[in-house]
């Protein structure tokens, strides 16, 4: 099972656009899915319009079982939601013991997916700690503009920093240049920096598309919603990507 955090502090890059969309693509292709909303913003919800009666705050602060607030959106694809309670979450994170293991020792129940996907806020806090403590891999989309290759270049040194701290092993496995626009210059200088600097970790750039804006309108993923856009087209080309990193074993061959 690979277990995948979409993290980045910065807003406004993409995240959950590209955990929803990869979740659904990565079930489309008959893999077992699981995404998971870390974001008080609940986006995750607002995205695919999942009704819910416990979402990961009831997990979270032991309320009820995890495996109480899955839901199913379609074939092969699982969610837990979340929604603003999720803030209080952090603070009840800060009162325990081992804070940072929490979500993993939750999660530690769950092994029926081929992938386990969460979907960061963006912060440092203790929820993305529990994120990057869980999870083996993280993806980071990065806007195509000069903060947004800023701000990627800070989450690698953010994660060696915290892997160094609380002893984590997780991997930067992918980065994912979004809000790319081909007739923009700064665009195109910004995603030749990414591959310079990063190499086999940038995926496909994801173009600027207004029916990826449009989708979670109406609660769809965009292979459901657009099947023929140019979004649907570069989220299936990550999806390819993820499918043929395969194992843990060849992740690790890819950033040795």
């Amino acid at each position: 099972m690979r277990t995948i955090c979409v993290i980045n502090q910065k807003g406004g890059v993409g995240k959950t656009t590209t955990a929803v969309n990869l979740a659904a693509g990565l079930s489309r292709s008959n893999k077992r899915v699981l995404l998971i909303d870390l974001d008080p913003q609940g986006n995750v919800f607002t995205s695919l319009k999942i009704r819910q009666q416990y979402d990961m705050y009831d997990a979270l602060v032991g309320r009820q079982n995890i495996l109480n607030c899955i839901s199913t959106v379609a074939k092969n694809f699982d969610v837990i939601t979340s929604k603003e309670t999720l803030v209080k979450a952090e603070y009840y994170l800060a009162t325990q013991d081992n804070s940072r293991m929490l979500l993993k020792n939750l999660l530690s129940k769950i092994n029926n997916y081929d992938y386990i996907l969460v979907d960061c806020p963006p912060s440092l806090g203790l929820l993305n700690q529990n994120a990057m403590a869980f999870c083996k891999e993280a993806f980071i989309p990065s806007s195509t503009d000069p903060l947004g290759y800023d701000a990627l270049k800070k989450m690698g040194a953010i994660v060696n920093e915290i892997n160094n701290t609380y002893n984590h092993d997780i991997k930067i496995t992918k980065i994912v240049p979004t809000l790319f626009d081909k007739r923009n210059k700064i665009c195109k200088e910004i995603l030749v920096e990414m591959k310079e600097e990063f190499s086999r970790l940038v995926s496909t750039p994801i173009r600027m598309n207004s029916k990826v804006k449009e989708a979670p309108k109406y609660g769809k993923s965009i292979f459901s919603y657009a099947k023929s856009s140019p979004g649907a087209k570069d989220y299936g080309k990550l999806v390819e990507e993820v499918l043929d990193m395969g194992s843990i074993r060849v992740v690790q061959e890819m950033i040795a």
